[in-house]
């Protein structure tokens, strides 16, 4: 066994990855405080050809150096937008046929791994703030709350750790 070289990979380059089809998914990010989060959460969606990240509230946006120390430029690969109010953006997802699926503990939330996207159907998958988790309202007007199983004595993964965990489930092959 041996690693592949760079070039085995056969890998996008920018220009073709942007031209190219992407999985029919959008990350809306409530109020994440670390830039280092932001960056690992632009690269995760590069590697999952997610359409866009929403940067609401106090996210911060690209450019910055502390976002591309972890995204490793997917933060110019990966349209975004900054949206200044997570929960004004919710109606506009849902009328442009999005699934809101916050992704938080919440009493009705559906374990992960009893999630599969349903074929031509468009999710929008939100994730909160490091500390408060995803906004109350948010949750409330949510379609759908997906939940991590976890076994340990933590109550939460980071949140870059979270979204490769969700997209992985929602892109993987039934």
């Amino acid at each position: 066994m041996r690693k592949l070289s760079l070039q085995e990979l056969e890998r996008h380059s920018p220009e073709s990855f942007a031209a190219a089809d992407k999985n029919p998914f959008v990350i809306v990010l409530d109020n994440v405080r670390s830039m280092h989060n932001i960056g690992s959460v632009f690269r995760s969606a590069d590697a999952f050809a997610v359409e866009k990240i929403y940067l609401c509230g106090i996210t911060a946006t690209p450019p910055h150096r502390e976002i591309h120390k972890s995204a490793l430029g997917a933060e110019e690969t990966v349209a975004w937008e900054h949206v200044p109010e997570t929960h004004l953006l919710m109606p506009q997802l849902k009328t442009e046929g999005y699934i809101i699926a916050a992704v938080e503990q919440a009493d009705k939330s559906m374990p992960l791994q009893n999630f599969r996207p349903e074929p031509g159907k468009k999710y929008a998958f939100v994730f909160g703030n490091e500390v408060f988790g995803v906004d109350d309202e948010v949750v409330s007007n949510a379609d759908i709350c997906l939940e991590i199983p976890q076994f340990g004595t933590k109550h939460s993964f980071n949140i870059s750790v979270t979204v490769g965990i969700v997209l992985w489930q929602a892109a993987r092959p039934e």
